[in-house]
């Protein structure tokens, strides 16, 4: 075909075809997916918010429409869901579900974490390994992508009960996992506590020590320094050049944080370390405003230690305030927001709050926790964003250094680690910064991340063939 240009549109003929065939394929996958996942409404969120992303790019290589990529990309290689029965301190039998989706290995073994809690479900659970298949690729290590978890809920359980759920879930887990198979690793609900149990029921079926099967282990039996505090510090880290990028930086910028979770409390420690005022957290019962700035070894001791509720803070601090409702943090006057709570987190009545009130930065520290509206929103009306998919990918791109250890039985000091974490998440940030701007999104970190991440795995699809 000659290439023309079309008169006054500056467009060649068969970049306008490539274009049309470019929106009918992404929006038939859309609905695809919708059909073929009914009722699975965080899973087809995160689809349409990537593959709208990914139009300039079928536009400019029409060959990922020719062998199927995103038809392939949005289709789990494989979904195990299994029973988890399990007895309690009363001796009563109780059932949960479990999950694990290994959804992309075309770079590596499946990597994604376990969440334990109520709300887990499949919909939640292959949105989260659709997300992890790019977050992973970002990190420029091979591991693929995958996730799993269970709808149990550890909250309020014994240590014998968590104890004898984890052995109960490995007992059908362990059949699909391996060092070079599968590694998953913690999330919500699953710390250094479940994973050790998880471990060591791993280790008593396989009658094999593989350290390299899960990561987040304690230190004492292979885990890694800064794994703890990775996903926040990660955060941080991009936020801080994305800040920088355009001309700000955190020095004396106002924090809010939702949660108080991992990636919260080492996000703010770290945000502190570099200068930001944080003044508020929460979690899913309310939130506390302490205009003194939080005191990070006091959440860290409310929630790690005791395993309490954010109000005990303000009992403690008599200058701090507590209000009930997790959803009012996002009314605080604010520079710089991080969600590190949960998904859909910021709605867009949130996000218009954050516009009203001269917020200049969301960092994205949980997954998907902006719904696409918001998203949108806040893209438009010229907020900086940092998307969860690169700037939460600290706590995986940590998780491939643990299993680099593992793999050679080395450990590596603090400073060592924390470095190299440093500079993958620099690197993210320049790889989303790039593609933002070579297809015509400058600025835009939301599209370049998905597009960087793209690329990567679908080219080394289509060089293993249709498989």
């Amino acid at each position: 075909m000659s290439i023309q240009l079309k008169e006054g549109l500056g467009q060649t003929v068969e970049e306008e075809i490539n274009e049309v065939n470019a929106t009918q394929c992404i929006n038939k996958i859309i609905s695809d997916v919708k059909h073929r996942n009914k009722g699975d409404e965080e899973f087809h969120q995160a689809v349409e918010e990537v593959l709208h992303s990914l139009e300039p790019v079928l536009v400019k290589h029409p060959e990922y429409i020719k062998e199927s990529i995103l038809e392939r990309l949005v289709e789990p290689e494989r979904q195990i869901i299994f029973r988890v029965p399990w007895i309690d301190d009363e001796g009563d039998v109780q059932v949960n579900r479990g999950f694990r989706v290994q959804f992309n290995s075309s770079i590596g073994p499946y990597k994604g974490g376990l969440r334990f809690h109520p709300s887990v479900n499949a919909s939640i659970v292959k949105f989260l390994g659709f997300e992890q298949i790019f977050k992973n690729s970002l990190t420029g290590l091979p591991i693929g992508g995958g996730k799993g978890g269970s709808d149990f809920d550890p909250k309020g359980k014994s240590d014998r009960e968590i104890m004898r759920f984890c052995q109960s879930f490995m007992s059908e887990l362990y059949r699909h996992i391996g060092p070079d198979i599968d590694v998953p690793a913690g999330d919500i609900g699953v710390g250094g506590r479940e994973i050790g149990f998880l471990f060591g029921q791993y280790k008593k079926l396989r009658n094999a020590n593989e350290p390299g099967v899960l990561t987040g282990k304690g230190l004492h039996y292979g885990g890694s320094l800064v794994r703890t505090e990775a996903t926040g510090y990660g955060l941080i880290y991009f936020v801080n050049e994305m800040l920088k990028a355009h001309g700000h930086n955190l020095g004396g910028k106002r924090v809010v944080i939702s949660g108080a979770g991992n990636v919260a409390i080492y996000a703010a420690q770290k945000a502190e370390q570099l200068g930001a005022h944080v003044i508020a957290m929460c979690d899913s019962d309310g939130y506390i405003v302490d205009e003194d700035g939080i005191d990070i070894d006091l959440v860290k001791e409310i929630k790690e230690l005791q395993r309490k509720r954010i109000k005990e803070y303000a009992q403690r601090k008599p200058n701090a305030k507590y209000f009930e409702g997790q959803k009012g943090i996002w009314s605080l006057k604010c520079d710089i927001a991080l969600p590190c709570a949960t998904q859909n987190d910021i709605s867009i009545e949130e996000a218009k709050l954050l516009v009203e009130n001269g917020t200049i930065a969301v960092g994205e520290g949980a997954n998907m926790p902006c719904t696409n509206e918001a998203l949108n929103y806040l893209l438009q009306n010229n907020i900086l964003v940092a998307p969860a998919k690169a700037a939460n990918a600290g706590g995986v791109a940590t998780s491939a250094l643990e299993m680099s250890q593992n793999s050679m039985r080395l450990s590596w000091s603090f400073e060592e680690v924390d470095e190299k974490l440093q500079n993958i998440m620099v690197k993210i940030f320049n790889a989303s910064k790039e593609a933002a701007k070579e297809y015509g999104s400058e600025g835009n970190y939301v599209v370049g991340a998905n597009i960087a991440g793209f690329l990567k795995v679908a080219d080394a699809m289509i060089s293993q063939g249709i498989i």
